[in-house]
């Protein structure tokens, strides 16, 4: 499993399409290959030409922005958590690039502490939920192209 790293590699999966949401999380992905034009949304030329996948393997990327988790080791924490879980349910994700984004803020009165256990059950259990999710829709984002555009085409009888 790799890791996005770089700006435009989040971009670009952002682009794609959103394949499975919970109430506090969402996962993008994007086919490595052609990282928009499966989902028919072309990039920009200036961030198409600064992407680079450069294995074919499973890449992800955590989101987490200030405006849901305020303090940084809220946000570390939750973001240990969406890898960990991620590395361990890797045999389900196809190769590709997914983003887990963190959608909405777990509620402070319910977890008063970054490092809770109860904030990590919440979270660990909902990105498990998420991933059972993506592991239905997946198969039905990451078909190449090609495939697609075949099975498309009208069958004429000569």
């Amino acid at each position: 499993m790799q890791r996005l790293k770089t700006r435009t590699q989040f971009q670009a999966v952002l682009a794609g399409n959103t394949i499975a949401r919970t109430a506090h999380f969402a996962l993008h992905c994007a086919a490595l290959d052609a990282v928009a034009a499966a989902q028919g949304k072309p990039l920009p030329a200036s961030i198409q030409a600064k992407v680079s996948f450069s294995m074919h393997a499973v890449w992800i990327g955590a989101m987490v922005p200030k405006r849901w988790a305020k303090r940084a080791v809220t946000r570390n924490a939750i973001k240990r958590q969406i890898y960990t879980v991620s590395f361990l349910r890797e045999n389900e994700l196809a190769p590709a690039a997914h983003v887990v984004r963190l959608r909405a803020g777990f509620d402070k009165a319910t977890y008063p502490s970054a490092a809770s256990e109860a904030l990590n059950t919440a979270v660990r259990g909902e990105l498990n939920q998420l991933f059972a999710k993506a592991a239905i829709a997946l198969p039905q984002i990451t078909q190449p192209v090609q495939a697609s555009r075949l099975s498309q085409a009208p069958l004429t009888s000569s």
